[in-house]
């Protein structure tokens, strides 16, 4: 890698980690390379959220304006001045003008129109934050800019033998007409103002601890409530002692006959280059806490994931350096929450010296010990190798996205400690994960000079992960895809087309190019959080996407899973295809057609061939690996009122904009022909698309095999089943696509009582509680979640003898994670 152009990455073990931490017990100093303006007007304007506040003030500003000082409302001044401090008004035409019509309702003025008489509601946003319902004909780039037990278990116990059952697949795919039709109760409602979320009461059982562990049979979630049950009280478990954890092992048992007689050996790998310290186990809770809500949207049974155990953060990252000092080689981090009985995360492997960690040394040599296992990334060599003896292993790179000036926190150290750990020491080498560091200074010569390169290295990341980092400029970027792009269709964020905001795919499709050992690559961000296993996590939902069907994935994928109200899994997909019947459409399966298609020079023969004609067509895709896949649905992007949903350039302009599908978050796994075929696409025909489009479009357009993962999320209140589904399933066909869609900019809010979504606020919430810091509820008086309510949790309360204890959460991701530790807030 040191002698590739453009792409710089210094090589394991090329300086001394211990030797870079004399000046830096473990984090970098941090450096702006290039000087930013306090205020700038341009950037101000240029990003599309501070433009649509700015366009939207001088709409309002001009009508206050036209109202107040035109001849024709000059005598109703006053009504117009209590229309502005009401909620809501009714806006009406008339043939003859304003007409001083007394005022029916605080707030309202009332209009007569020509022909047809029109209303609209318009909510005026002073009390909320949300604009629920824009005049119909308000000008369209106006339009355009509005969317917002205590088991006693020894720590020598596994929880590898504890089966994790999944429901019977029912015979019918139907949908419960007693969850459908379920009533909000007068006691849930919490406000008549704004988002009908704020009606909802919130749950508690996330906030319940260890001392309310209970096993699966006796486990009842405080949502959703079975319907025969939902009246009975739930008794709460009060333990004395505090529960044991075990070791937690979600990987192949590497030394048992049945693999062995598979799959080549594994060796074993260390954390140290003198091979005396094995990677640590992370470890778990048999049992779940009572009360502690399942998730409302996808669920642990579909894709694989255990539900019957829960995590604590001593459990998580007590092996990675958490709850001990940094001179006994840990973090420091944890010191000062509550920690009875953490001490048994240790007691197996003690706690490891962190302080002299080279993790690319590490890294490397867990492969070299293991290369017999994988596939090499040469077709010749592979061909040979899937032909004869013992199976052989596609290898998956983690990409993590940063830059220059992200700031590394204790914490990050220890999400990713964990991550190189989990997935590549601990499975023999079957992952990588690396580092993409962005430089924002297009004028430094990270590509020509190695020492700048290096330096750049040194001053943004911690020394134990320098190693794993490729730098890239945007500069870069315009040397490996030069060329006139041509025309774009709409350019909300005013952004270069080779900027990172615009065109994050363009690093990754360069990056896979330049590394044909890998497969698959999983694009990932910095501010994600796993409360469990990184290995379960991957390993299931890239076993999960090789089963799916492609028959009806394009339409399942579209769609928010609701187990509440679908049922399992297999209901779900017959649920769907029934819809598909009824539609009279036939389900989208391979390449689509559309107006001034360019065919590609490496053909487009991606259907596997249980496609072919005389196949069992529900067979179709199914043991083929998924060339991409989503956390979030893949929705029509057209009319579905994402900001985004016209950033498409270099197709013709004159033509109607090409059919998109989109997945917003743009953390996803693609294949490898996945990345080329988008290199092609960039390269040579000019197409690109805004980030989040572009992997899930160029896998539309020409047939590759795209899946939404339904990995479990939660909500921080008590939705009704049926509110969920016309919430998130709001759109064409019920689904996340078209009018209607939770991705409207104007239904976005909804997301923010979510675990996953990049605004969502209970994410940051929970996790810290999870940590162990106390935080602001989120239960004021106008049903905000964060900053407001009553401080909770923390050391005092989890110590409390009265007190359930510090959480344990069922495995979970979380995003974003702006901040951790309540210190760094303001930082």
């Amino acid at each position: 890698m040191d002698k590739i152009p453009g792409f710089m990455a210094r090589r394991p073990g090329s300086f001394s980690a211990a030797m870079a931490r004399k000046s830096d017990p473990y984090l970098p100093t941090h450096i702006n390379t290039k000087p930013r303006a306090k205020f700038q007007v341009r950037a101000l304007l240029g990003h599309c959220l501070y433009r649509r506040v700015v366009v939207w003030t001088i709409f309002f500003l001009v009508l206050l304006t036209v109202a107040l000082f035109d001849p024709r409302f000059t005598a109703q001044s006053r009504n117009v001045l209590d229309m502005v401090h009401g909620n809501k008004g009714l806006i009406k035409e008339t043939p003859s003008g304003m007409e001083n019509v007394p005022l029916q309702n605080q707030g309202s003025i009332n209009i007569y129109p020509p022909k047809q008489e029109v209303i609209h509601e318009v909510q005026l946003g002073l009390n909320n934050d949300v604009i629920e319902d824009v005049v119909e004909d308000a000008p369209n780039d106006i339009l355009n800019d509005v969317s917002s037990d205590a088991s006693g278990d020894t720590p020598n116990d596994t929880l590898d033998d504890i089966p994790n059952d999944i429901p019977d697949i029912p015979d019918v795919a139907l949908i419960d007409e007693s969850v459908r039709h379920e009533q909000e109760t007068e006691e849930d409602i919490e406000g008549d103002n704004g988002p009908k979320w704020l009606r909802y009461k919130h749950l508690d059982g996330y906030y319940r601890g260890l001392r309310a562990l209970v096993q699966p049979p006796g486990y009842k979630p405080e949502y959703p409530k079975p319907s025969m049950s939902a009246s009975e009280p739930m008794p709460t478990p009060h333990h004395t002692d505090m529960p044991t954890p075990a070791i937690y092992r979600p990987h192949p048992d590497y030394n048992s006959d049945s693999w062995q007689k598979s799959y080549v050996h594994v060796n074993p790998c260390y954390v140290d280059p003198d091979k005396q310290v094995p990677a640590p186990d992370l470890y778990a809770y048999r049992g779940l806490v009572q009360g502690q809500p399942k998730a409302a949207l996808g669920s642990h049974a579909a894709l694989g994931l255990r539900d019957d155990v829960c995590f604590d953060r001593f459990g998580r990252y007590g092996p990675y350096g958490l709850g001990y000092s940094v001179d006994r080689g840990g973090l420091s981090e944890s010191l000062d929450t509550e920690s009875e009985g953490s001490e048994t995360v240790w007691e197996q492997s003690g706690q490891i010296n962190w302080n002299a960690v080279d993790w690319a040394e590490a890294q490397a040599e867990c492969f070299n010990s293991n290369q017999g296992r994988f596939f090499t990334g040469n077709q010749t060599r592979d061909a040979e190798l899937a032909s004869t003896g013992l199976k052989k292993l596609h290898r998956t790179a983690i990409v993590v996205r940063t830059y220059v000036g992200f700031k590394w926190t204790a914490h990050a150290v220890l999400n990713f400690r964990a991550m190189i750990s989990e997935l590549n020491l601990q499975s023999g080498g079957e992952y990588d994960v690396h580092f993409l560091l962005h430089v924002r200074d297009n004028n430094a010569p990270i590509w020509a000079d190695t020492t700048t390169a290096q330096e750049m290295i040194e001053s943004n990341v911690p020394a134990e992960f320098h190693g794993l980092c490729t730098l890239w400029s945007e500069a870069q970027m315009k040397l490996f895809y030069p060329g006139n792009f041509g025309d774009t269709f709409e350019n909300p964020s005013n952004g270069d087309i080779h900027g990172v905001y615009r065109s994050a795919h363009m690093p990754l499709q360069y990056f896979a190019v330049m590394h044909p050992e890998y497969e698959h690559f999983w694009n990932w961000e910095m501010d994600m959080r796993w409360t469990g296993s990184y290995y379960e996590l991957f390993d299931r939902l890239g076993k999960w996407g090789a089963k799916q069907s492609r028959v009806g994935a394009w339409e399942r994928s579209a769609k928010y899973y609701v187990p509440g109200l679908h049922g399992t899994w297999e209901n779900f997909i017959q649920l769907v295809n029934n819809e598909i019947l009824l539609s009279r459409r036939r389900p989208l399966l391979g390449p689509v057609s559309f107006p001034g298609k360019v065919a590609l020079n490496q053909g487009e023969d991606f259907m596997p061939a249980t496609c072919t004609t005389g196949s069992e067509i529900s067979q179709c895709g199914v043991g083929e690996e998924a060339d991409l896949i989503t956390l979030n649905p893949l929705f029509d992007a057209d009319e579905s009122g994402w900001v985004f949903a016209g950033d498409v350039t270099g197709y013709e302009t004159t033509l109607p904009k090409p059919p998109r599908r989109c997945s917003i978050v743009t953390a996803s796994r693609l294949s490898r022909r996945l990345l080329l075929v988008m290199h092609e696409e960039t390269w040579r025909l000019h197409h690109s698309m805004f980030a989040e489009m572009f992997p899930s479009t160029i896998a539309f357009h020409r047939g590759l095999k795209a899946v939404f993962a339904p990995h479990p999320v939660f909500l921080d209140r008590d939705w009704p089943q049926a509110e969920i589904d016309k919430a998130f399933n709001g759109g064409v066909d019920h689904s996340s696509s078209g009018r209607g869609s939770p991705f409207d900019l104007n239904n976005e809010h909804n997301h923010k009582g979510t675990t996953w979504y990049y605004n969502s606020e209970f994410a940051g919430l929970l996790w810290r509680r999870w940590l162990g810091y106390a935080q602001m509820d989120g239960r004021g008086e106008n049903g905000g979640r964060a900053g407001e309510g009553a401080m909770r949790g923390g050391r005092e309360e989890e110590q409390d003898p009265a007190s359930s204890g510090r959480l344990c959460l069922r495995s979970m991701l979380v995003h974003p994670i702006k901040w951790e530790d309540p210190a760094e807030k303001d930082d």
